[in-house]
């Protein structure tokens, strides 16, 4: 049997905790993991934990929370962990090559899309969006562009005709755990193969802003149905009357 994987995990939000705890339950060793740094949350702007800082601390793993991963000194920490492989989930900061070059093995993100569609921030929110009836999670190997990276594996499933985006990124997070651990299963054993990306059919889904819930009611009933489960929970659908901004939550199209 081939030897433990030595990695540092990268994450940020809920999507990362379950590949965070499948590598915990996993034989692989994680020497650190690094997180974006406590920011104040809600309407009391208290200073807030990551969830992926929380779930780390349970398991007792060193936690680094760098303002910034393109300093000498955070390469220098990451040299001296001597890594086999970085892990990236959702980390929230873009990774610079030389940062990359440091794990034997490489880098490995785990993506909320089909590879090439929907390269980003966003991806599972523009997936219902956009009306796809199709999604899923892909593993790729890192490199200096935005999830430009060859892939590795894909798993695939269908989105529910009334599934919001808050539900299918809780099916996808941990479809993405089960993808990563069998990724790194077929690394060890050899069978894992490197997949380029055909980048002309790439597609972009770009972080959500507030304005992209607005309801344009000169869309098919279709599409604003799509856009209210996309932009479910954040940033939410609206719309107005009079001077009174009304919040939607749910909508069906009904059969003329």
């Amino acid at each position: 049997m081939n030897p433990p994987l030595k990695i540092v995990f990268m994450g940020t939000p809920d999507y990362a905790v379950p590949s965070l705890r499948a590598l915990h339950d996993s034989r692989h060793e994680v020497l650190a993991v690094v997180t974006q740094p406590d920011r104040p949350k809600g309407r009391g702007r208290k200073l807030t934990q990551p969830p992926v800082k929380h779930a780390a601390m349970q398991y007792g793993y060193p936690v680094l929370q760098p303002e910034k991963v393109r300093t000498q000194a955070f390469r220098e920490q990451m040299a001296r962990l001597a890594p086999d492989l970085f892990i990236v989930v959702a980390f929230g900061q873009i990774l610079p090559q030389r940062l990359l070059d440091i794990p034997g093995i490489g880098s490995i993100n785990v993506h909320a899309s089909l590879l090439p569609r929907y390269r980003g921030a966003a991806p599972i929110q523009w997936a219902i969006i956009n009306g796809d009836r199709e999604t899923g999670v892909t593993t790729m190997m890192m490199d200096k562009g935005m999830d430009t990276g060859d892939m590795l594996l894909m798993e695939k499933t269908e989105i529910g005709l009334d599934e919001t985006a808050a539900e299918l990124h809780d099916r996808l997070s941990e479809m993405g755990a089960r993808t990563l651990i069998r990724t790194l299963e077929r690394l060890q054993n050899g069978s894992l193969e490197r997949m380029p990306q055909d980048h002309t059919q790439a597609t972009y889904a770009p972080m959500l802003k507030k304005k992209d819930g607005k309801i344009d009611w000169s869309r098919p009933a279709e599409r604003i149905a799509c856009l209210i489960r996309g932009v479910t929970p954040w940033p939410g659908a609206y719309t107005f009357s009079d001077d009174m901004r009304l919040k939607i939550f749910k909508a069906s199209v009904l059969e003329r």
